[in-house]
C-alpha cells in the first residue's frame, strides 16, 4: 500500500478560512475541490433547477393527466435500497399530489432478474394499471418496454443507469417519456444522482406541473421537503458519487432526521441498528441502514425493505425493522462463509509472493447469488483488483446460468469493461449492466472460462502498474490541536462519502502496545507528537512495528463516562 497526501490548494483554504469556515474543514473541503462557500450552502433553493433535467415536462405533464384521469399507476421497483427508497418517494408523492390509484410491483432477484422485463409488464397489466412507472431501473429494458406498450400501457422510465450500446451506438427503449440524467441530449449537471434523486425530481416538476393547471398554489401545494430523508438514504446507500447538488439533498435528509421528522420506518431501522437518530451521519445510512434495508432484496422480498418505508404506523414500522435485522443478521453469516471460500480461490490463482492477476473471477456452486455483490467488494478490497464474483441462477430452468457481480477498481469501467468484453466475444454475456465501479452479468456456466479470459485480457491492457497499486488517500498529517472530541463531532455531522471522501490522516507514530480483541481486530496504544492515544484496526490481526506511518480516521469512544479520540487505523506503510 502506498498513501499519499492530497493537494490541498492553498489559495482555495485562505479563501474558505476569509469567509469563516474552520481552519481544519477549510483544508479537507479544499482537498476536495470545494473553492468557495456557495458550493457548501446546502439550501434547497441552490438544488439544480429541474428545469435542465431532459424528459421531466413531458413527465409532469403525464402524470398530471394520468391524476386528472384518475388513471391507475403502478411502480416498477429495484431490489437494492435505492430502488426501494425511490419507490416509497413515488408512492408518497405521487399520493401527496393527488394521485389516488398508486400501488408498486418489486421484481424477485432470482426469479425475476433485473429490470422491466415482458413477465413483470404483464403483472404491472393485471394489475388494472394504466401507467407504468419505472424507479431505478428500465433505461436498458427494451423488450419489457415494447411488450408494457403493446399491452396498451403508458410507460414512463425514471433512471440513472448508463443506457445500453449498440452497434450504431446508444439504444434507448421506445418509452413515452425517459428521465434519465445519463441519456443523450441531457444537460443536467449532476450525472451521478441516484434513482431516488431523479424521482424526486419527476415530483418536483410534476408540482410545478400542477401549480400551473390550478390544481393548488404556492401556498397550499404540498410540501416534498417530507421526503428528503428517504432521498438522502438511497443516494448514500447507493454509493453514488457526492457532487454538490448530491451532498445537498442528503444535507437536507440528515437535518430532518436529526430533528426526527422522517417516516416511522426509518425511525424503526435505526432503533433496530443501535443507532441513535438525533446524531445521524453518511455512515448510519451507509453501513447500518443501507444494509438492512439491502438485505430484503438479497435474501428474502424487498416488498419488507418498501413496506417499512411505506408505514406510518409505528408499531408495524417497529415490527418489520426487526424482520429486516433478522434477514441481515442471516445475510452477515452467508456472506462470512462466502468470503471465506471466495478469498481461498482467489487467492489460489497465483502463487504467494507473486502479484494477483490483473482481474479476479471466482465462482463456486455453493454461492449465493445474492450476496456475490458484497463478496466481489471484500475481495477487490483485499486484492486491490476489480473482481467478479458468480453463483448459479436460482431461477426456475435457468440452472445452466450463473449470475456474477463484479466490483472496480479507480482507472477500471467495469461497465465499458463488459460491453468490450460482449463485443469481443458475442453470445458470451447474456445481459449485463452497470457502473463504473459495480456491475452485473449473466452468462452460461459453460462461458464461465472465457469470460474470465476476455476480463482478464482487458485488465491487461486497460491497467499499468501505477493502478494496480493500492493507493490510500489522505489528508496528511493532523494538528495535535484537532484531536478533540468537539472535532470529532464537528466532522461527523458533515456529508462524506463516494467522491467526498471522509477526513483520513497520515502520519508516523510510535506504536507503544499492541493486542488483539475478539481474535480479529488490532488495539492499540500510540504514541502521537508526543501524547498518547489509543487506536484500533479493524479485521486486521498482523503486529505493526515499533514506528510507524499510519493513515486514520478520528472517532471518540466511552469509557467510565469520559468520551475520548481514538484514531480508527485505515492502513499502514511500512
Amino acid at each position: 500500500m502506498k498513501i499519499i497526501t492530497r493537494d490541498i490548494p492553498p489559495r482555495s483554504v485562505w479563501a474558505l478560512e476569509k469567509a469563516g469556515i474552520h481552519p481544519l474543514l477549510a483544508r479537507l473541503y479544499a482537498a476536495r475541490g470545494v473553492t468557495g462557500t456557495e458550493e457548501l450552502d446546502d439550501a434547497l433553493a441552490k438544488l439544480l433547477p429541474p428545469t435542465t433535467m431532459k424528459g421531466l415536462p413531458e413527465a409532469a405533464q403525464l402524470l398530471a393527466d394520468a391524476i386528472a384521469q384518475d388513471k391507475r399507476l403502478c411502480i416498477v421497483a429495484d431490489y437494492d435500497c435505492d430502488g426501494a427508497t425511490a419507490c416509497a418517494v413515488a408512492l408518497r408523492g405521487l399520493k401527496l399530489l393527488g394521485a389516488r390509484h398508486v400501488n408498486y410491483i418489486v421484481p424477485d432477484r432470482i426469479v425475476d432478474g433485473y429490470g422491466l422485463t415482458a413477465p413483470i409488464a404483464q403483472r404491472v397489466n393485471d394489475s388494472g394499471a394504466d401507467v407504468l412507472i419505472t424507479v431505478d431501473n428500465g433505461i436498458a429494458s427494451m423488450d419489457g418496454v415494447a411488450f408494457a406498450r403493446q399491452l396498451g400501457l403508458q410507460v414512463l422510465i425514471t433512471d440513472h443507469h448508463l443506457p445500453a450500446s449498440g452497434p450504431t451506438g446508444i439504444v434507448l427503449p421506445d418509452a413515452n417519456v425517459i428521465v434519465n440524467p445519463n441519456q443523450p441530449g441531457c444537460n443536467f449537471a449532476s450525472k451521478s444522482i441516484a434513482g431516488v434523486g431523479v424521482m424526486f425530481y419527476v415530483l418536483l416538476a410534476l408540482r410545478t406541473e400542477l401549480r400551473a393547471r390550478g390544481v393548488f398554489d404556492q401556498a397550499s401545494q404540498p410540501k416534498l421537503d417530507t421526503l428528503l430523508p428517504l432521498v438522502a438514504l438511497g443516494t448514500v446507500a447507493d454509493v453514488v458519487k457526492l457532487d454538490a447538488n448530491n451532498r445537498r439533498l442528503v444535507a437536507q435528509g440528515l437535518k430532518r432526521v436529526r430533528a426526527l421528522a422522517m417516516p416511522c420506518g426509518i425511525a424503526s431501522l435505526f432503533i433496530a441498528s443501535g443507532r441513535s437518530a438525533v446524531a445521524a451521519t453518511t455512515f448510519d445510512f451507509g453501513f447500518a441502514l443501507g444494509p438492512r434495508i439491502n438485505a430484503a432484496g438479497r435474501l428474502s422480498d424487498m416488498t419488507l425493505g418498501i413496506e417499512c418505508l411505506l408505514t406510518d404506523d409505528p408499531a408495524r414500522a417497529d415490527e418489520l425493522a426487526k424482520t429486516l435485522d433478522g434477514i441481515n443478521r442471516e445475510r452477515r453469516a452467508i456472506e462470512g462463509d462466502m468470503r471465506e471460500q471466495a478469498l481461498l480461490a482467489a487467492e489460489s490463482l497465483f502463487d504467494e509472493g507473486d502479484e494477483p492477476p490483473p482481474a479476479i473471477c471466482v465462482f463456486d456452486p455453493d454461492f449465493h447469488e445474492g450476496v456475490v455483490g458484497i463478496v466481489a467488494s471484500r475481495i477487490k478490497d483485499k486484492l486491490h483488483r476489480p473482481a467478479f464474483v458468480f453463483a448459479t441462477s436460482g431461477a426456475p430452468g435457468k440452472e445452466h446460468e450463473l449470475k456474477g457481480s463484479g466490483r472496480s477498481i479507480p482507472g477500471f469501467h467495469l461497465r465499458d469493461a463488459l460491453d468490450l468484453v460482449a463485443k469481443r466475444h458475442p453470445g458470451v454475456l447474456l445481459r449485463f449492466g452497470g457502473h463504473a465501479m459495480a456491475a452485473g452479468c449473466t452468462i452460461t456456466e459453460d462461458g464461465l472460462d472465457t469470460f474470465e479470459q476476455a476480463l482478464i485480457e482487458v485488465a491487461q491492457e486497460w491497467l499499468d502498474a501505477a493502478t494496480l497499486t493500492r493507493r490510500l488517500e489522505t489528508d496528511g498529517p493532523l494538528e495535535p490541536e484537532y484531536r478533540r472530541v468537539d472535532l470529532v463531532d464537528t466532522l461527523h455531522k458533515e456529508v462524506w462519502g463516494q467522491g467526498f471522501a471522509a477526513p483520513t490522516f497520515s502520519e508516523e507514530v510510535e506504536v507503544l502496545s499492541q493486542r488483539l480483541v475478539g481474535e480479529k481486530h488490532l488495539a492499540l496504544k500510540l504514541k502521537h507528537r508526543g501524547q498518547p492515544v489509543d487506536g484500533i484496526w479493524f479485521s486486521h490481526t498482523e503486529p505493526l512495528p515499533a514506528k510507524v506511518v499510519l493513515a486514520f480516521r478520528l472517532d471518540a469512544d466511552e469509557w467510565n463516562g469520559m468520551r475520548r479520540v481514538r484514531f480508527l487505523v485505515e492502513g499502514a506503510q511500512v
